[in-house]
């Protein structure tokens, strides 16, 4: 008999300057029939979390690479067999035995993909107890992870865990993505003179205006007026006004930029990710907010593509969603500043000599000192105060 055709699984190019990943998890085992196209293996990069695809119709014949274990892009980490027809249905006569710890009782009704499929039945959860926030309701990993001790982190999940015998001590390795972050906040840290300025902003004329508008703006819009969409365009009149904060330093040149990509920090269970608003000085409110929505709820699924994450002029981060009172921001590399945001907490605050309670929040810019002057950042960061307290000069653009 004639050795079956079979076709080599390759780690795939993955961006600008990513050459490497880890092997997060197979989501086929050795001898399972596969489709053409049908997800194999997950691989984690120091940006994203991406699915490697099968290339042929088949049976998953060799896993040559270990879950947890680095690669290369190009490297060969299995093989499918095409026409594994005898494999395929010795896979198919096993599936319903005890072997199976979990079937999913509700696939026929809500079914489920691959990857969402492997956690489940790795932790056997009742798929009805997933509240899908996919396409036409259905599961994606995110909702899986959320469910899953509401999205503890999920390399718990993928790497091993080591414990001492006395349960005091648990060692977790830390994954790719994690370490990617620790590099570059310390790189941020070794290479660029951070300081941090602070202010603090009235909310009353903003709330009040969201509140007036809110319900208009979905109803015409579809999506829903939040702060985000003020604090960019704040930033935009800001950044127009003080354009060191919008350039970077390489080498001996100050590069002046001349567009605006903001990234918005997310917090994921992998880890924080800064997806980018391309050109967000061309958006309106409304295009601003859903692009946040979008990349937000991407960033959660672990379906950030390379594009949406490069790049990127100037940053936000929103501490006060994690009830933050005040704190200072790590500059991204090799962006020169970042706005911190914080709670909103009504405090007693003179106004025309008289003792008001206010919604007030700290605002901090953090920036490199090495290419931004201390009044710069100080105009700057009052600039977005006056913005946001006075929400006409962000329509008006003055």
């Amino acid at each position: 008999m004639s050795a079956q055709p079979s076709k080599d699984i390759v780690v795939p190019p993955m961006g600008e300057s990513i050459t490497e990943a880890t092997i997060a998890r197979w989501l086929k085992q050795k001898g399972e029939s596969v489709t053409l196209d049908e997800p194999l293996v997950e691989l984690e990069t120091d940006k994203v979390t991406l699915e490697v695809s099968s290339p042929a119709a088949g049976v998953l014949s060799e896993q040559l690479v270990p879950q947890g274990k680095s690669v290369n892009v190009g490297e060969i980490i299995g093989r499918v067999t095409e026409n594994g027809a005898s494999v395929a249905a010795t896979v198919a006569s096993t599936a319903s035995t005890p072997s199976s710890k979990f079937a999913p009782q509700n696939e026929e009704k809500t079914p489920l993909s691959p990857s969402v499929r492997k956690l489940v039945a790795e932790n056997q959860i009742d798929p009805r107890r997933i509240e899908g926030k996919g396409k036409e309701g259905r599961p994606t990993k995110g909702d899986v992870l959320t469910l899953l001790d509401k999205g503890k982190v999920e390399e718990e999940i993928v790497e091993k865990t080591v414990k001492s015998k006395d349960n005091r001590v648990e060692r977790v390795r830390m994954s790719r993505l994690r370490q990617r972050i620790a590099e570059r906040l310390k790189e941020a840290q070794n290479t660029a003179a951070i300081l941090t300025t602070f202010n603090e902003v009235d909310m009353t004329n903003v709330m009040n205006l969201r509140a007036q508008l809110k319900e208009a703006f979905e109803k015409k819009h579809g999506v829903k007026l939040g702060f985000m969409s003020f604090f960019v365009k704040a930033c935009l009149v800001a950044l127009k006004e003080i354009p060191a904060v919008n350039a970077e330093i390489e080498g001996d040149e100050i590069i002046y930029k001349n567009f605006y990509d903001i990234g918005i920090a997310v917090g994921t269970p992998q880890g924080l990710v800064v997806p980018v608003v391309r050109d967000a000085n061309k958006k309106s409110f409304a295009q601003i907010e859903k692009d946040i929505a979008d990349l937000g709820q991407k960033a959660r699924d672990g379906k950030l593509s390379m594009q949406e994450l490069q790049g990127g002029t100037f940053t936000i981060t929103n501490g006060g969603v994690y009830g933050s009172l005040m704190a200072t921001p790590i500059l991204n590399p090799p962006q020169s500043g970042i706005l911190g945001m914080h709670k909103i907490q009504e405090r007693p605050v003179a106004i025309n000599g008289k003792v008001e309670i206010r919604p007030m929040m700290y605002l901090a810019l953090s920036y490199d000192h090495r290419i931004i002057d201390g009044k710069e950042a100080v105009t700057f960061l009052v600039r977005v105060k006056e913005c946001l307290e006075n929400p006409e000069r962000i329509l008006l653009d003055i």
